[in-house]
């Protein structure tokens, strides 16, 4: 995946044009997941070690524990949303919707 102007086909002279929408977005969507993730992860170990320094403390181990589960349930949502987009395509029967980064703006249309 490109970082820098001068690799991608879309780029003049270096130089980005608006035929490069798909591809920044499709970077920026990347490492937003990546992002995502990393931060859940931390999460969930922070609410573990919130958890076991609760020491029997009922009011600690809820805040971690619901810590944990909002981790969780972002991390699905995260999750579903990717199916919920193939589930759009496939009743629509839209399918360039998930070919977004690869074939443009255009590619939906006839």
């Amino acid at each position: 995946m490109p970082l820098n102007g001068d690799e991608w086909e879309c780029a003049v002279e270096g130089v980005a044009t608006l035929s490069c929408i798909p591809d920044i977005l499709k970077v920026v969507i990347f490492w937003a997941l990546v992002f995502a993730g990393t931060v859940a992860l931390f999460l969930m170990i922070f609410a573990g070690i919130r958890f076991i320094n609760s020491g029997g403390d009922p009011k600690a181990a809820d805040t971690a524990r619901k810590t944990f589960t909002y981790t969780i349930l972002g991390l699905l949502v995260i999750i579903l949303s990717f199916f919920i987009l193939n589930l759009i395509s496939t009743i629509t029967n839209v399918p360039c919707i998930l070919k977004f980064g690869e074939l443009g703006f255009g590619s939906c249309v006839p």
